[in-house]
């Protein structure tokens, strides 16, 4: 094992200025410390006088004005927050599907009513004119019964008053109140019929030989003013051709004594 001599021996040689070195360092320290020490102190010593001095001027002055901050701008106002637009959401597709069934069904039911309702009031029209029919029938059922018993209380007359005067015996020409001269002539039947007959236009086949008479008015001339049937046959085919044809005829023929006999019953058959 080395010794502490082998490793002086071949250690680096000592350096001869490092005593002085330290001992400078020792001296510089030193020298600082002081110079600290009494610059502290000197801070401490200083009593300086201070003198305080009031300085007045005979000018009056204006002092000057106190600054007066201006005031803060007011804040702008909050905007409007934006309308929201409210947004329906759509109908579900089975309540569309309900709401056009119910629609449908109104309709139909509308419809069936206006059908009804037309139906009605056809009927009542309908049940109207049959009751207006029937008091028309019925009408002219009471007006031919009172001509009929009219014709037949004239016809009594007539042939009481055609046997009253059977028996008179005046002359043709005679002009008193003789009953023979009151009266048509026998022949005066067939000039009539002659007159009539030819303007009666009827074609149809009837069952029977029915009587229509009709009664007949003329002035003095024989034009004639008026013709009224008084007995129907029960063809009213029958009856109207007579009437007509009297219409047609317009002037009865004059009896043989010159004169127009009025009022006339005339009795017409389809088959004389």
């Amino acid at each position: 094992m080395p010794s502490a001599t082998d490793r002086i021996d071949f250690g680096p040689p000592r350096d001869a200025g490092a005593i002085r070195s330290f001992g400078l360092a020792l001296l510089v320290h030193a020298a600082l410390i002081a110079a600290l020490t009494w610059g502290v102190n000197w801070k401490r010593s200083d009593r300086s006088v201070a003198f305080e001095a009031e300085l007045w001027s005979n000018v009056l002055q204006e002092s000057a004005p106190k600054l007066v901050e201006a005031p803060p701008p007011p804040p702008p106002p909050p905007e409007p927050a934006p309308k929201v637009q409210e947004v329906k959401p759509p109908a579900p597709k089975v309540d569309i599907a309900l709401e056009q069934e119910k629609k449908r069904k109104l309709q139909a039911q509308q419809a069936q009513a206006e059908k009804d309702l037309k139906l009605r009031q056809e009927q009542a029209k309908l049940k109207a004119a049959e009751e207006a029919k029937q008091l028309e029938a019925k009408k002219q059922l009471q007006q031919s019964q009172t001509n009929a018993a009219a014709l037949e209380a004239q016809r009594k007359q007539n042939i009481a008053r055609a046997m009253g005067l059977a028996g008179a015996s005046g002359g043709e020409t005679a002009k008193g109140t003789a009953q023979k001269s009151g009266g048509p002539s026998a022949s005066y039947s067939g000039m009539v019929r002659a007159r009539v007959k030819p303007n009666i236009v009827f074609t149809e086949d009837i069952s029977g030989n029915p009587s229509a008479e009709v009664e007949v008015r003329t002035a003095l001339d024989g034009t004639i003013m008026s013709q009224r049937l008084v007995k129907a046959s029960g063809n009213k085919a029958w009856d109207d051709a007579v009437v007509k044809a009297i219409i047609r005829t317009e002037k009865m023929p004059r009896d043989v004594d010159g004169r127009v006999p009025t009022p006339m019953i005339l009795e017409f058959r389809p088959k004389d």
